[in-house]
This record gives structure tokens, C-alpha cells and sequence, in this order.
């Protein structure tokens, strides 16, 4: 059901990407860098965040570390991680396969300015063996999410 709920979504704001499905299992950034032949680092990964009472959503690099200070002084209090049945009631995606688009609840999207590094980034389309290719800022504009600095930002060595 996720992966049909992003290819509506695409069809509807952006019928000219198309959702790829590997054969293999894309529900880690190690397992998605393979099963999409990128570096870890374009792996744009979905953060599900309780803020509160707030639910965020935080897509990253995949090799960035979310600054749980940096969380706490933009949105006033300590991101804690949803548990993964949570993640899928709240969003409609399964943990693995958690992105921005299709969600089931109108979430706040944030993008992490880690991603503004590739012209092109590979976050999840809804399953754990789904993903599609998409520029950083194309995507926060679909998503209509604001860029924010949450991360610390490491070099990924080079492969």
C-alpha cells in the first residue's frame, strides 16, 4: 500500500520520476548505496521525530548524524525516534522504507542541508525495496519542506 501511495504521488506532482524497485532489500543506508549503485552519502534517509507532542519528519544524508543540541535549539525540545509501529501508523510507510512523499498524515518535512552536497539524492519510495533518484531541492519543494542545520557534518571517506 506505501509504494502505491508514492507512485500516486508522483503521478499526480511529478509524473516524469519514476519509482525504481530492487530485487534486493534497500531498508538500510549500507543495503540502498549497494542496491542502487551510490555512494552511502546520496542516500537521502527519513527521520521520524517526536518533538514533544510534535511529529517531524528529518531526511539527511545517509551518512550524516543527526546533533540532537542542534534539534533542541531549532524546534525548543529533545527529538526522540519513533518506534517503528508508530513510524507506519503515523506515516503509512514501513521503517525501511520511510520518505517524504505518500505520506497518510500531513507531517512537517524538514531537509537537512547535508543533502544540498549532490545534485542528485536516493531516498525511499515507500518500501524497503523502492527508492527513486531525485535533486535535493526538487524534492524539498515537492514536499514543501524547509531546509534547516541539524546534523554534524562529516566527510564520507572516499570508496
Amino acid at each position: 500500500m506505501s509504494l502505491e501511495s508514492v507512485r500516486a504521488f508522483f503521478a499526480q506532482k511529478a509524473p516524469d520520476i519514476t519509482v525504481i524497485e530492487s530485487q534486493v532489500s534497500s531498508a538500510t543506508v549500507a543495503l540502498a548505496a549497494e542496491a542502487y549503485g551510490v555512494e552511502p552519502a546520496r542516500i537521502a534517509k527519513t527521520l521520524s521525530l517526536r518533538i514533544g507532542e510534535r511529529v517531524i519528519l528529518i531526511v539527511t544524508s545517509g551518512t550524516s548524524r543527526m546533533d540532537n543540541k542542534k534539534v533542541k535549539a531549532l524546534f525548543g525540545g529533545k527529538p526522540k525516534m519513533l518506534a517503528p509501529d508508530e513510524v507506519a501508523e503515523i506515516t503509512g510507510h514501513e521503517v525501511g522504507g520511510v520518505c517524504p512523499f505518500g505520506l497518510v498524515t500531513d507531517l512537517p518535512i524538514y531537509c537537512d542541508v547535508s543533502l544540498q552536497a549532490f545534485d542528485i539524492v536516493v531516498p525511499a519510495a515507500g518500501s524497503t525495496h523502492s527508492a527513486v533518484r531525485i535533486s535535493p531541492l526538487r524534492m524539498a519543494e515537492l514536499v514543501d519542506a524547509e531546509w534547516v542545520d541539524v546534523c554534524e557534518h562529516r566527510l564520507a571517506p572516499v570508496t
